[in-house]
């Protein structure tokens, strides 16, 4: 059921205006984007054409507050094959950061600024590796990168992980 008081009415145009967006309009449901996806192939949740439909329905909150809108693996089956020239991929990107500016982040995301935020990249380095770096005749990695982390400290970066 949808409750006409949740719709946002503008919720296409704010999505139109932001870099990527422009197209959206444009789009008529022929579910070409969703018929060659292949991430709609494994997961059902993600339905690019039922997507669309939501923004341009004004469903602000449940496509922002979703899960489904960071599933998009940015392959470009969809931009390449739309006849109308709608650029999902783009759009996709216009609503994560729509959803970002929102402060709805999904949890891959937050735990991945986390990593890079403590160890300077996506995963700890443990004397095991080093180790096996050694034995390959590799230079060891520093357990930490202090200049990276330097960096997420200056940014805004870490609001992310609160």
């Amino acid at each position: 059921m949808i409750n006409t008081k949740d719709l946002d009415p503008n919720f296409r145009y704010e999505v139109a205006k932001e870099p990527g967006g422009a197209n959206i309009m444009r789009c008529f449901a022929c579910g070409t984007c969703t018929a060659g996806c292949p991430v709609r192939a494994i997961d059902d949740k993600y339905n690019p054409r039922k997507i669309i439909r939501m923004v341009l329905l004004g469903m602000r909150e449940r496509v922002l507050k979703s899960d489904f809108i960071w599933l998009c693996s940015t392959c470009y089956t969809c931009y390449d094959r739309c006849p109308q020239g709608v650029h999902l991929t783009d759009i996709m990107t216009a609503l994560k950061n729509i959803a970002v500016r929102e402060g709805y982040v999904h949890p891959s995301f937050r735990e991945q600024a986390r990593l890079v935020g403590t160890f300077g990249r996506l995963y700890e380095v443990e004397d095991f590796d080093n180790k096996k770096r050694e034995k390959m005749g590799l230079p060891p990695v520093k357990k930490r990168c202090d200049e990276v982390t330097r960096i997420v400290e200056d940014t805004d970066v870490k609001v992310m992980t609160e």
